[in-house]
């Protein structure tokens, strides 16, 4: 590993955390082989990011994972890595989800690890393993032999390194948001799913919000005609908790924005808009051009909130506090994506979707589709919520777990998919693909915006149509 600076937050130290604040809960250089860069102007990405995001696909390894269901099986087998605020709220989701049985948690964390173990005990299981010898010791549960499925909860960079040990030990893997840091790392994790013939999947949360889950139902149904644009986002005021001692364990979130001027958290908005779109299911992305705002926001408020002394104050920020990217797709759509965690605003996911016929709009929640309106105003979207509620929330109406029940039906639906065999709701192309802004936003906007490609994931796969997040209630 390379000589730790003060600017430099050291392997160990990040992994000792989870990956989410406000949601479920990017990167490019060295990170992929676990080594660290220093924080500043410096640690920006080099011009490859758009040399990768232009290349063709590289040859298929193997088969495609399209449309390939799970083993059926009476009960999935479950190992967690990261326990801290994101893992050690998920994990009540897995215990509570019939037939699921979390048999191994890991975190160098010790107390964190222990808490988590208490949790499944309590929960009438027997007591899992625990893993809490270093940095390392995730490489152990994932080759495990009693274990179906690894869930990641842990800091960005180290995503990439889980989901590939995970699926080299023949695992199915789940990933918190984002699925990989690096374009390269993303064309890995494709070989490894396809080679290994196990899933790899991006846990996006947010493609079970139950406004989402309705929006997709309507335009599947037409009621927004021809599609044409949409728009998805993160904007959620972070400054707090990224200058908190407490809530992240370390300054791992903080320093990303030394790193990269990009949008490091495209998922949230970019998946439910690709859902709507059939993105990877008969329409693909085919190129991102992206515009940042300069940084300003955590270096004032760092001035106004934060002790002369702090580590942080040797932090120079480079990361646009807005970032504005247009989304091309084959089919000539547009999709808008914003991310902003540094100034003060409101929280939204903006989740826009518009055609020939009207159009939806989020935060609040708002339509206008001909021939129900015709007077130029926005009409109550609560009109369309009975029917066109996805089955999923009619049969789970008041879900327990975060984000307002949409982390429990994500964990519940994708249960259910291993225990009956299904196909899953999305796959490594998606995870994949929503990822992709991550860097390639990043290089764009090195290039005064020139837009990058965004590669076929799918390497020819999306002109088929199949099914993904709209897919009929299991008999």
């Amino acid at each position: 590993m390379n000589e730790q600076s003060s600017h430099d937050p050291s392997r160990r130290s990040v992994l000792r955390t989870t990956a989410g604040a406000a949601g479920a809960s990017l990167g490019l250089g060295a990170f992929a082989a676990g080594t660290a860069h220093a924080a500043g102007p410096a640690a920006t990405a080099p011009d490859a990011a758009t040399a990768a995001g232009t290349a063709a696909a590289p040859k298929r390894q193997g088969a495609t994972m399209a449309g390939v269901p799970f083993e059926g099986r009476s009960a999935v087998r479950v190992g967690i890595i990261g326990l801290g605020n994101r893992g050690s709220s998920m994990i009540d989701n897995f215990l509570v989800v019939p037939g699921v049985r979390v048999v191994a948690v890991c975190d160098p964390v010790r107390a964190k690890a222990e808490r988590a173990a208490a949790k499944v005990t309590a929960a009438g299981q027997p007591a899992p393993a625990v893993y809490t010898n270093g940095e390392n010791d995730y490489e152990k549960l994932c080759a495990r032999t009693d274990l179906d499925f690894v869930y990641v909860a842990t800091p960005w960079e180290l995503h990439f390194p889980m989901a590939r040990a995970a699926m080299l030990n023949g695992k199915h893997v789940g990933v918190e948001c984002p699925v990989a840091m690096e374009l390269q790392e993303l064309w890995d994790l494709v070989d490894l799913s396809e080679r290994t013939r196990r899933h790899c999947m991006q846990l996006e949360n947010c493609c079970y919000g139950r406004n989402e889950l309705r929006v997709l139902r309507m335009a599947h149904a037409g009621k927004f005609g021809q599609l044409l644009h949409g728009a998805g986002a993160y904007n959620h005021d972070l400054r707090g908790l990224m200058f908190s001692p407490t809530y992240y364990e370390g300054p791992w979130r903080r320093r990303w924005h030394t790193r990269l001027r990009g949008d490091l958290y495209p998922n949230h908005g970019f998946g439910p808009v690709a859902n709507y779109m059939d993105v990877n299911r008969g329409d693909r992305v085919v190129s991102i051009s992206s515009f940042g705002t300069p940084a300003l926001g955590l270096a004032e408020y760092r001035a106004a909130h934060v002790p002369a002394g702090d580590p942080s104050w040797k932090e120079s920020y480079i990361g646009a506090d807005r970032t504005i990217s247009m989304v091309q797709t084959a089919k000539g759509r547009v999709i808008r994506l914003e991310h902003d965690v540094s100034t003060p605003h409101p929280y939204s996911r903006v989740n826009s979707l518009g055609g020939t016929k009207g159009v939806f709009e989020d935060y609040p929640a708002r339509i206008y589709i001909e021939p129900d309106h015709t007077d130029d105003r926005w009409a109550d979207f609560a009109a369309y919520a009975d029917e066109f509620d996805h089955w999923l929330w009619k049969e789970h109406a008041n879900p327990p777990g975060g984000h307002g029940g949409m982390d429990y039906i994500m964990v519940f639906r994708l249960m259910q998919c291993m225990r009956l065999g299904l196909v899953p709701d999305f796959d490594v192309y998606d995870a994949a693909t929503w990822t992709a802004p991550v860097p390639l936003s990043h290089a764009s906007i090195r290039a005064n915006g020139a837009p990058q490609q965004i590669p076929d994931f799918t390497r020819g796969e999306w002109r088929r149509a199949r099914s993904g997040m709209d897919s009929p209630r299991p008999a």
